[in-house]
């Protein structure tokens, strides 16, 4: 037999994949509770982002966090201590959570008493946003010390991005991160999307993500955050 048969299974798996979060979207849908997948390098302020979001709307809306990683629990412990919810979701070393991931996962939290659904996924610019989640909404986090060319290196994360957060603007001073050319090279991969500056160590912003937050997602946070 000389025939050649060609399986991909890459577009297979993708189609799984694009399938069963489709299926989670339904299913988050049905009990009313919103999810966020936030994605960023190592060491820009995901989890400090995700502190500042419970601290801000706890009081008024059930958060359950998942905290994805190749190995440890110690940013579930630090969600659990700041008054939410948390899951340890290990990947077993792979480099990004799936719609599969997050199936499994949800399977064991009970969704009716879930306002608020945060993923924080594995650290990288690359492999996370190669996979539907099943998210509602993507979050990407940029720090300033990682440079305003990211967006030139790492396109695809930028393209399919909600909101856009520049974290760490405290360092802004120290060096050479230029803002303008950061949101020039953003717009031209996403016209669309909208940037938040801030910092999690000054709090000055953070404000405006809550907002932006509660608007979207039609919340109602209590007091107010350093502008």
């Amino acid at each position: 037999m000389n025939e050649v048969r060609l399986i991909t299974i890459g577009e297979e798996i993708h189609g799984d994949n694009l399938r069963i979060a489709r299926e989670l979207r339904r299913n988050l849908n049905e009990n009313a509770t919103r999810m966020l997948n936030i994605m960023s390098s190592p060491g820009s302020g995901k989890t400090s982002l995700i502190l500042k979001t419970i601290e801000a709307l706890k009081d008024q809306t059930r958060i359950c966090v998942v905290e994805a990683d190749i190995d440890s629990k110690v940013d579930a412990e630090k969600a659990a201590a700041a008054g939410a919810a948390a899951v340890q979701l290990h990947t077993g070393g792979l480099c990004h959570v799936d719609a599969y991931m997050m199936e499994k996962t949800l399977s064991g939290i009970d969704l009716g008493a879930v306002d608020l659904l945060i993923l924080e996924n594995i650290g990288n610019l690359i492999c996370p946003a190669q996979s539907d989640t099943g998210a509602e909404l993507n979050i990407v986090i940029l720090s300033v010390p990682e440079g305003d060319d990211k967006p030139l290196k790492y396109p695809l994360i930028f393209r399919t991005a909600d909101l856009v957060i520049v974290n760490k603007i405290d360092y802004l001073q120290l060096g050479d991160f230029d803002s303008e050319k950061f949101r020039s090279r953003v717009a031209v991969l996403n016209p669309e999307v909208e940037i938040i500056e801030l910092s999690c160590r000054t709090g000055q912003g953070v404000a405006s993500w809550i907002d932006w937050l509660s608007r979207r997602l039609n919340l109602q946070p209590e007091g107010s955050l350093q502008q």
